[in-house]
């Protein structure tokens, strides 16, 4: 470790100036940079050579936060220390977020000085002794966030005070717009623009490419941006990404729009709430989804991408991310009055969220149901095209473009005649170019152990087998479900099939399955 370096080497112990020919003007450090092809994800991290001279100049250990200035850019990463000969003598190396973020190339010279302590670190701790944050602590703890100042701990922590119902309504909506300020913002020039979203926690239900197809296949304007998988199986990017680009900045993005009236986009590319991009990143390995962040990102980023007008589904069930129709409730309530405090009409609608909807759970899967629904095949999954036949609904008569009832009569002639699927053709091409989803290598029925009748299905179960098949990181693992409630099964009929993409990751996610034997329930008959 670095540190060790610091504690047990003396100046006479340090390299000889040909090993690390480094120059130290000051309290700056001036390394040459060596591309590792090293992906953390989201994370910036510089990696330095464990016996380079800089470390004892600067006090660099193993987690320090520094600043990494190229030009006129620059960034805050954490160190991380390499002990092998990857890196020479005077030489440092960046990952992958971290080489975009600098736009940096083999060879450039980065300068590195510690970086101060965020300020809002004070707010951090008072929050988590369960002290309420006003607007000002919040604006300044997300202010942090998004300037990249708060490590992951940082940001694991203030996750983790947020957790569960520890924001109030005030604090919610400081969240709120605290995340909306630190972000670009898209104004559209229009009077109504429209918006959807789904709170998650059910297998499926990849509306939102069909709803969006839809309302811009009606002339209105719906500019989606979209999230990727925090705890599922597959977000709505994920998915969209095996049809079409997603990865649009906010140019791209705008003339999208102007030209088909809508898109399907992820929005951590086009720079909105990006404060919110870098929680959801310690959010998914902590399986975390509190419900005030919650509402904090899906409202932050509607107003963001220029929303008036957002309607929202909120699956209830057992086994989905809202329990009970009293946990439904409070959420819509919270969601409206938050709304309407940023300048959001939020209009909410409760589904059955018992059971999974369509038979794709996982990025690809859930593409080809949206596929065959938009293409009218005899085949397509029912529930899914009632779902968002529902939701394509609301958001018309949000609209106020057709009298109130007749939402359902429009969405489904614009289903019904072609005019949503040539729409959604049109919205690809525009992104970037239509793509043909992939199919996985290695497929496994799990099939009934008794004839019967399904009783029961458990969604979080079964999102946990599609994600240990792969999903989403593998776009074309995960699981096609062929039970749906109230189906007579035959012995040894399938119940689903599980999709990987190597015969090793397939057995392993079996293995979870054949431990599990309530992920669906089948009922004897007899």
């Amino acid at each position: 470790m670095v540190t060790e370096y610091m504690k047990g080497q003396t100046p006479a112990q340090m390299p000889a100036s040909g090993e690390c020919a480094v120059d130290v003007p000051g309290k700056e450090g001036r390394l040459k940079l060596r591309y590792l092809g090293i992906d953390t994800y989201q994370h910036h991290v510089v990696f330095i050579r464990r016996d380079c001279p800089i470390c004892q100049a600067q006090g660099f250990t193993v987690q320090s936060r520094v600043q990494v200035r190229l030009g006129a850019k620059q960034i805050i990463a954490t160190v991380n220390a390499v002990h092998s000969p990857m890196l020479e003598g005077g030489e440092a190396s960046l990952s992958e977020s971290a080489w975009d973020a600098l736009d940096a190339k083999p060879g450039d010279e980065v300068d590195l000085t510690l970086a101060p302590q965020p300020g809002s670190l004070s707010h951090l701790r008072s929050k988590a002794y369960g002290h309420r944050l006003d607007d000002a602590a919040m604006r300044d703890i997300v202010t942090d966030i998004a300037a990249g100042r708060y490590s992951d701990l940082h940001l694991a922590s203030f996750v983790t005070a947020c957790a569960g119902d520890r924001l109030d309504a005030g604090e919610t909506t400081a969240l709120t717009r605290a995340m909306i300020a630190v972000g670009e913002r898209i104004d559209w020039h229009a009077g109504k623009v429209m918006d959807k979203h789904c709170v998650g926690g059910l297998p499926g239900n990849r509306t939102t490419p069909i709803v969006v197809a839809i309302v811009a296949a009606h002339g209105l304007i719906i500019p989606k941006t979209s999230s990727r998988a925090i705890t599922s199986p597959a977000g709505t990017a994920d998915t969209m990404e095996t049809l079409a680009p997603v990865v649009l900045d906010r140019a791209t993005m705008r003339r999208v729009v102007e030209k088909e009236g809508g898109c399907v986009v992820w929005g951590g590319a086009a720079g909105l709430s990006p404060a919110d991009d870098l929680l959801v990143r310690v959010e998914r390995p902590l399986e975390l989804d509190s419900e005030g962040q919650m509402i904090a990102s899906i409202l932050s980023k509607k107003a963001a991408a220029g929303a008036t007008h957002v309607a929202i589904d909120i699956p209830v069930g057992p086994t989905a991310k809202m329990r009970s129709a009293a946990a439904a409730e409070f959420l819509r309530d919270r969601l409206i009055e938050v709304g309407h405090k940023v300048g959001l009409a939020v209009h909410v609608l409760f589904t059955d969220g018992i059971q999974p909807v369509g038979r794709g759970i996982g990025p690809a899967l859930e593409a080809w149901d949206v596929l065959s629904v938009l293409r009218g095949e005899s085949g397509a999954p029912v529930d899914l095209r009632a779902r968002a036949l529902a939701l394509a609904a609301m958001i018309l008569e949000m609209s106020q473009s057709v009298p109130a009832g007749m939402g359902m009569q429009q969405a489904e002639l614009l289903l019904e005649n072609g005019n949503a699927w040539l729409k959604f053709q049109a919205i690809c091409a525009a992104q970037g170019g239509m793509r043909v989803p992939p199919r996985a290598r290695h497929t496994r029925p799990i099939t009934a152990a008794r004839a019967g009748k399904v009783v029961a299905v458990n969604n979080r179960l079964l999102s946990r087998a599609a994600r240990l098949a792969g999903a989403p990181q593998a776009p074309s693992a995960g699981i096609e479900y062929l039970s749906p409630l109230g189906r007579f099964v035959e012995k040894d009929e399938p119940l689903f099939i599980l999709h990987a993409e190597s015969a090793g990751v397939l057995q392993y996610a079996l293995d979870y399955i054949l431990g599990q034997p309530d992920i669906v329930t089948v009922a004897d008959e007899t």
